[in-house]
């Protein structure tokens, strides 16, 4: 029996699809495991000096940033994770005199990473310890993960097409971690704003910073119930949504509420890799009128999917809203009724007793 090659990429689809609906729709809560580590980016401490970029591509072997430490020009625009940088730091200005804040993004390191939960060969996994780890062996470049990952923190190496990778920070775990040191970005932080420890403990050192500076903090640590928790935990002055992180998230884990966005994931991912591939390959000639028509052709994909990943999770926002009204209703239902039970047993407990007084009489 023979099939088309448009019957085996529709089939294909078709299964890819299946099965991470499948996988999100069995997906049971995961508390987490006991004395994992994580890590802590208070941002009223960072000054964007950006030495944990450097720190972070030294134990990688990757080339040092283009600008040097205390450089400003990478500022100048909002910059994702790329292939040559596992993680960034963002600055963020600030209305009137108030001073700039500065973010480090780079992977989230999800308590129940939707990476590893859509991911059909199981490239990802997430340690005892704390961090997420990619197996490059197992990855077939379908980016299925890049296009669920809600924080953006996950990027392609396109140099290679024989050996696609998908790249991000690790929590330099085996470089260091399993060698009993912290991690190169915690090492390197001349401020302290980025702190390394049990994920416990993180937790109430930054309740503990937000009880005793209380005008300094938002009361909020980013990261600790957002959708099921992350290792990575953020402290801030401002609105997180001003750092570009996402605002009033479920705490429902994201493989639980995302059913229906991750069940197109397969398909949007198999439609890019053959697009980009050309893109990157065209973006090598020296036409300046091509790299930028293909560039803003790249930016414009990239704003759809963006697009499409925020329509989604307002949705899921809504429906956990919907469900926290639901679950009030039922409670105050369910204590209106106790209540009025407790009444009409009093009331008849009154009646009986009125009538063994009237027999005593």
């Amino acid at each position: 029996m023979s099939i088309s090659r448009r019957g085996f990429i529709k089939g294909a689809l078709a299964g890819t699809v299946a099965a991470g609906t499948a996988r999100a729709g069995a997906h049971k809560r995961f508390e987490g495991y006991d004395d994992r580590v994580g890590m802590l980016h208070d941002t009223t401490l960072c000054v964007g000096c950006r030495s944990c970029e450097f720190a972070c591509n030294r134990v990688h072997d990757l080339q040092p940033p283009a600008d040097p430490v205390g450089s400003t020009r990478p500022f100048e625009q909002k910059r994702r994770t790329t292939q040559d940088l596992y993680t960034v730091v963002n600055r963020y200005e600030q209305p009137g005199d108030k001073p700039a804040v500065f973010r480090k993004h780079q992977c989230m390191h999800c308590n129940e990473p939707c990476c590893a939960s859509v991911c059909f060969v199981k490239a990802f996994d997430k340690t005892p310890e704390g961090p997420v780890l990619y197996h490059p062996e197992l990855c077939v470049g379908c980016r299925y993960c890049v296009f669920a990952c809600p924080y953006n923190a996950l990027a392609y190496e396109y140099e290679d097409p024989a050996t696609p990778r998908v790249v991000r920070c690790d929590m330099c775990y085996e470089q260091r971690i399993k060698q009993e040191q912290i991690p190169a970005c915690a090492e390197a932080c001349p401020t302290g704003a980025i702190v390394f420890g049990k994920r416990a403990d993180l937790i109430k050192l930054a309740h503990d910073r937000m009880r005793k500076y209380p005008g300094r903090y938002l009361h909020h640590v980013f990261g600790e119930n957002e959708y099921g928790g992350t290792s990575w935990l953020t402290l801030a002055g401002v609105k997180f949504g001003e750092l570009d992180l996402p605002e009033n998230l479920p705490y429902e884990p994201l493989p639980n509420t995302t059913t229906s966005f991750l069940s197109l994931a397969p398909l949007v991912a198999a439609m890019f890799p053959g697009l980009l591939a050309g893109v990157y390959a065209f973006s090598k000639r020296k036409d300046k009128d091509s790299e930028k028509a293909l560039e803003a052709g790249i930016a414009q994909a990239r704003e759809e999917v963006d697009a499409q990943r925020t329509r989604q999770i307002d949705e899921i926002k809504a429906k956990a809203e919907k469900d926290k009204e639901r679950a009030v209703e039922r409670a105050v239902n369910k204590a209106l009724k106790e209540a009025e039970e407790a009444r009409a047993a009093a009331e008849s407990g009154e009646k009986k007793d009125g009538e063994k007084k009237e027999d005593a009489s």
